[in-house]
């Protein structure tokens, strides 16, 4: 297989050039994950524009479907699962709530806490919006079979598993 050159070649030959003691083969994984990973996602953020949503909106809203119904859970189970602060968390709340997407609520089994609730709306549009991200993902993917797409979220898989905790 003839596999394309890419911006990533470019660089490792120009640290070749004017640093040939560093061995550069982190580079060019990691340099490749950081662009494919921007690439796709702006397309997923344009994605998700006509749903009126960014992306991280879409986040919340989709880890509050993925809780399954009545699909709530409080800020700060949301805080954990996407690993933002509180104060960040409040103001993604604030604009979806405004937008009809989710409802906040007082936790009947804790006086000092809330609950986050998607609303009908905001499981229709999450519904939807899933669709449109993954279509998006499954295309960035399209130049390889499924073995490959297999083998290549099992190295992530496996490198992401090496570098956490």
């Amino acid at each position: 297989m003839n596999t394309p050159r890419d911006p990533v070649d470019a660089i490792i030959e120009q640290w070749a050039s004017v640093r040939p003691d560093l061995d550069t083969a982190a580079m060019e994984v990691f340099g490749r994950i950081y662009r494919l990973s921007r690439a796709v996602g702006d397309r997923t953020e344009k994605a998700y524009a006509p749903f009126g949503i960014s992306r991280g909106e879409f986040d919340v809203l989709a880890t509050l479907r993925r809780a399954d119904a009545p699909y709530t859970l409080s800020p700060r189970q949301l805080s954990a699962t996407l690993m933002m602060t509180t104060g960040g968390m409040t103001g993604r709340l604030d604009k979806l709530e405004r937008a009809g997407l989710l409802r906040r609520s007082p936790d009947p089994h804790d006086r000092r806490g809330l609950q986050v609730t998607l609303t009908d709306e905001g499981l229709r549009l999450i519904d939807r919006a899933v669709g449109a991200g993954l279509a998006v993902q499954t295309e960035a993917l399209s130049s390889l079979d499924d073995e490959q797409a297999g083998q290549l979220a099992d190295l992530l898989r496996q490198l992401l598993a090496g570098s956490t905790g």
